[in-house]
């Protein structure tokens, strides 16, 4: 199924397919869209907005190639932070599968674990 926007013509199960797929490996369930506002992949701790894109800018690629470059065993990761923002408010970039491995559940317990 394809939709316009503007000059871009998009096929929509590629975006469906992506949040099915962060859904999964998260251990959440895709809400679906329909038509409100919301999150979504459901989950009982996390707050999941999935955003696919064609292709993410180059310097983010870059930035995740020097943190994982100089890791030396820690868990890499990119701060993003904007002018005049608080330093609190800066979002914070690491790759799926070590966001997994770091906020493992333990079997019977609902929060994560954070390392």
């Amino acid at each position: 199924m394809f939709y316009n926007m503007g000059l871009n013509t998009c096929i929509m199960t590629t975006w469906k397919h992506c949040e099915r797929m962060v859904a999964k490996l998260l251990g959440g369930v895709r809400t679906g869209n329909n038509g409100e506002s919301r999150r979504d992949v459901e989950h009982p701790h996390w707050s999941i907005e999935v955003k696919h894109r064609q292709k993410l800018p180059a310097w983010i690629h870059s930035a995740m190639k020097q943190a994982e470059t100089e890791a030396d065993g820690r868990v890499p990761i990119v701060v993003l932070h904007e002018k005049n923002l608080k330093y609190e408010e800066s979002y914070v970039i690491m790759r799926l599968h070590n966001f997994n491995t770091e906020t493992k559940y333990a079997e019977n317990d609902t929060q994560p674990h954070i390392w």
